[in-house]
């Protein structure tokens, strides 16, 4: 049903003449696409994408090296790794007052990657840190192999290992190697849209409902499930047993962490909310990004990063109006948007909203399906030196200021 009209055409389309840039993938071998997301059919996405990151890995080693600092200190223990590993290892209820007076709690922090953290801790003599970059490492993988899967199910298999390497390539790609919980929660989320697609209801509600427990904007994916349940009933003016448990599992992990918190700080609906806005987030429809931006043209350095951040948000807005033109599937729309929102429209620290955006993949769809259109030598020369660059700036980024 939400299958994009130019997906596996062996004509150009309508659609396709009136924006070509984005046109079908039209060299798929259909039966090949039917049998799913094979290991051996996302075989090239995974080593692809592996290839960028290991590229990551060894800029940051050598450049920490230069800087007198460990590498792996800068994945597994600075930041918000450190908040995990703590809940890991002693649980809920750690908190820090701030000279302002403002408490930082980890109950901002959500338990699926505290979890995993532990349960391989306990499995092997990793430690918190260590097992928390483990675990990450997977996850990027899953979600590299869920990002294919989306990708070759709408546009063919050329486009799917595109978009998965270009994911890996982005600026904060290094992120997906840190012991943070983007690269699980895109791997949920990931494999949630493919399962929504599918019309795997169950599937889909249970990812969700994992995603949920990993990040806040796990309510991204929720939506996404909902709204492609409802145009569902809508079309088939029926609802199977599947869907009406896979819409009441979606939300069930996210919901049951923020009544949880909730009943902790005695204010069952809105503890979550006091929580975080100790840490300073909330959703303030972008007024706050917005004056961030503005006070930077009161020097000129400033002016520049200004012009910057203004360039890069009127790009992923670009990106997101073309997903709308090449008609994606309304769920990755919903999806995408809620992940966007999120992340622009919040009140948090400014330094986290590009790290915030790393699960909007389907952003990157327009681009995948136009170099999936080049020959591949092409290609290739394009996405290896986006790999460079991401390999440097990450380097550089945690050796600095870091991703908060």
């Amino acid at each position: 049903m939400w299958r994009a009209p130019l997906a596996g055409r062996g004509c150009r389309t309508e659609a396709e003449r009136r924006a070509p840039i984005i046109g079908a993938v039209t060299d798929v071998d259909r039966q090949d696409r039917q049998e799913g997301p094979t290991p051996r059919r996302a075989a090239p996405a995974l080593l692809g994408y592996a290839g960028v990151r290991a590229l990551g890995l060894l800029a940051l080693a050598l450049w920490s090296a230069a800087e007198g600092k460990s590498w792996l200190t800068l994945l597994t223990a600075r930041w918000d790794s450190l908040w995990y590993t703590r809940v890991a290892e002693h649980g809920y209820g750690w908190s820090v007052t701030l000279p302002d007076g403002s408490v930082h709690s980890n109950l901002a922090f959500f338990p699926l990657l505290p979890w995993l953290e532990r349960l391989v801790s306990e499995l092997t003599p990793l430690s918190y840190g260590q097992a928390g970059m483990v675990v990450s490492w997977l996850a990027s993988l899953a979600a590299a192999w869920g990002i294919f899967a989306v990708g070759d199910h709408l546009y063919g298999r050329r486009t799917g290992i595109t978009l998965a390497v270009l994911w890996g390539a982005l600026p904060v790609g290094i992120v997906a190697s840190m012991a943070y919980s983007e690269a699980l929660f895109t791997a949920l989320a990931a494999w949630g849209l493919y399962a929504t697609l599918r019309r795997h209801w169950v599937t889909a509600g249970l990812l969700a409902s994992l995603a949920g427990l990993t990040r806040p904007v796990g309510a991204a994916v929720v939506a996404a499930v909902w709204v492609a349940a409802a145009l569902w009933v809508r079309r088939e003016r029926r609802a199977g047993w599947r869907l009406v448990a896979g819409v009441v599992l979606a939300p069930a992990g996210a919901a049951a962490y923020v009544l949880w918190v909730g009943h902790r700080t005695g204010d069952l609906l809105l503890g979550y909310l006091d929580v975080q806005g100790q840490w300073g987030n909330g959703f303030d429809g972008g007024v706050a990004f917005a004056r961030f931006v503005a006070d930077k043209f009161t020097s000129l350095p400033g002016a520049l990063a200004g012009t910057g951040l203004i360039v890069g948000v009127a790009l992923v807005i670009w990106l997101y109006v073309i997903g709308v033109r090449q008609r994606q599937p309304v769920p990755l729309l919903v999806y995408t948007g809620i992940v966007l929102a999120l992340a622009l429209c919040s009140s948090g620290y400014f330094g986290s909203k590009p790290r915030l955006m790393l699960p909007a993949f389907p952003l990157l769809l327009p681009l995948a399906v136009a170099l999936a259109r080049w020959r591949i030598s092409r290609s290739v020369w394009v996405v290896g030196g986006l790999a460079l660059i991401s390999a440097g700036y990450g380097a550089f980024w945690l050796n600095g200021s870091g991703p908060p």
